[in-house]
C-alpha cells in the first residue's frame, strides 16, 4: 500500500514523533510506502509531497513542531469551492488517485477531525490521530501534546512562586486551552496554585478576592492564581489582565499578570508524549493494514484503540466539576472561583 500523511492546524509537541511512529511501522513492519504531504490539506490541493524513507525519519522523535509544515486550510469550508469554481474535495480525491495514495493519515485537532470525518463520508480512506495541547478532543482520554504543555506551564508556575513570595504579591498566570480548562487544572494543581479558574466552572470575582483576603489573614503573604484563557471576562482585556486588575482594585494588594502564550506549544515533547505519539502512530498504521478506515486513534485508560470519526466531529472533551482533581483540590482548600 501507499499511504499519505499530513499535519493540519496548530503545531504541537509530538507531531514529528507521531509521523515517525506511522512511517517506521509502515515501512519496516508492513512494507508500505509513505508519502509526506506538506502544509496540511493545502499540500493535497497542489500535490506538494515527498516520499519518506527510513533515513528521512531520523531525529524526529524529540523534535518539536512538524517537518511537514501545517496550515489552516479547510477544504469543505464554504461549500468547498475555490474562487475560480473548483471543488476542493473533488480535486483532492483526484490528486490522491494520481499520487497513487490508497489512504490518508490526518494528524490534527478538532478542526482536522471534522474535516477527516467529511473526507471519510466523501469516500476517501482516512485514519486520523488526535493532536492538541488543549486535550479537548472528544473520544480520547489524552491527546499527545497535552503533557508537554502541562510540563511547561507547571515549570512557569513553579518559578512564579519565588518572585510572588519575595514581593508578597498576587501573581496571575494565564495558560492556553481555548474553551477547555485542562491545562489550567493540571498545571495549577501540579504547580501549587491557590486559585484556579476554568471556563467550565463559573467564578465570582468577589469570592476570588475574599479567598486572597482570607489567605492574608492566615499569614499567607502571596497568592498564585492560574487562569485558563477561555474564562469569562469583560470582553476587552485578556483574562490574566482582567483578573489581575480586578484583584488589585478590590483588595489593594499588588498584583501582576503573566501570559504564557505560545511557549506552551513549542519545544521537545515530554517522554510521555513521545511514547503516546509512537503508540498512536503505530496503531494508525495497523488500522490501515487491516483496512479499517474512518476512525480516530484514541487512548482509553492505558489502552490504544480507535473510535468512529463521525462520533468525534463537533464534540469537545471538557473538565467537569466531578473530576477527581477538582474534587481533591476543593478538599485541600483550593478556590475554583
Amino acid at each position: 500500500m501507499r499511504i499519505g500523511i499530513l499535519t493540519s492546524g496548530g503545531d504541537c509537541p509530538g507531531i514529528n514523533a507521531t509521523i515517525r511512529g506511522v512511517c517506521k511501522t509502515a515501512i519496516h513492519h508492513y512494507g508500505m510506502e509513505v508519502v509526506g504531504i506538506h502544509s496540511g490539506f493545502q499540500g493535497l490541493l497542489t500535490k506538494d509531497v515527498e516520499l519518506f524513507t527510513d533515513k528521512s525519519l531520523s531525529g524526529l522523535l524529540n523534535l518539536g513542531g512538524t517537518v511537514l509544515g501545517t496550515s489552516r486550510e479547510k477544504p469543505f469550508k464554504k461549500g468547498g469551492m475555490t474562487l475560480d469554481g473548483v471543488h476542493k474535495p473533488t480535486l483532492i480525491k483526484q490528486n490522491m488517485k494520481e499520487l497513487g495514495l490508497d489512504c490518508l493519515v490526518c494528524i490534527g485537532g478538532n478542526g482536522t477531525q471534522k474535516t477527516a470525518a467529511k473526507f471519510a463520508a466523501f469516500g476517501i480512506n482516512v485514519v486520523s490521530v488526535p493532536k492538541t495541547i488543549d486535550n479537548d478532543i472528544w473520544g480520547t482520554d489524552i491527546s499527545f501534546g497535552f503533557d508537554s504543555a502541562v510540563s511547561i506551564a507547571t515549570d512557569a508556575i513553579d518559578r512564579l512562586h519565588s518572585t510572588a513570595s519575595s514581593h508578597k504579591r498576587v501573581m496571575v498566570i494565564e495558560v492556553m486551552g481555548h474553551k477547555a480548562g485542562w491545562i489550567a487544572l493540571y498545571s495549577g494543581m501540579a504547580g501549587g496554585g491557590d486559585i484556579i479558574l476554568l471556563p467550565e466552572i463559573p467564578y465570582d470575582i468577589n469570592n476570588v478576592c475574599e479567598t486572597i483576603h482570607q489567605r492574608a489573614l492566615r499569614g499567607k503573604s502571596y497568592t498564585i492564581v492560574v487562569v485558563a484563557e477561555g474564562i469569562r471576562t469583560d470582553g476587552v482585556k485578556r483574562p490574566a489582565a482582567y483578573i489581575a486588575d480586578e484583584i488589585e482594585r478590590m483588595t489593594g494588594i499588588e498584583t501582576r499578570e503573566t501570559v504564557l502564550g505560545y511557549i506552551q506549544r513549542g519545544g521537545s515533547p515530554t517522554p510521555f508524549d513521545r511514547n503516546l505519539s509512537t503508540r498512536m502512530g503505530g496503531h494508525a498504521t495497523e488500522l490501515i493494514a487491516e483496512g479499517c478506515f474512518g476512525r480516530m486513534i484514541a487512548l482509553t485508560g492505558n489502552e490504544i484503540s480507535s473510535v468512529p470519526l463521525e462520533e468525534v466531529a463537533g464534540k469537545l472533551n471538557l473538565v467537569t466539576e466531578s473530576h477527581d482533581l477538582v474534587v481533591q483540590g476543593r478538599r485541600m482548600g483550593i478556590c475554583f472561583g
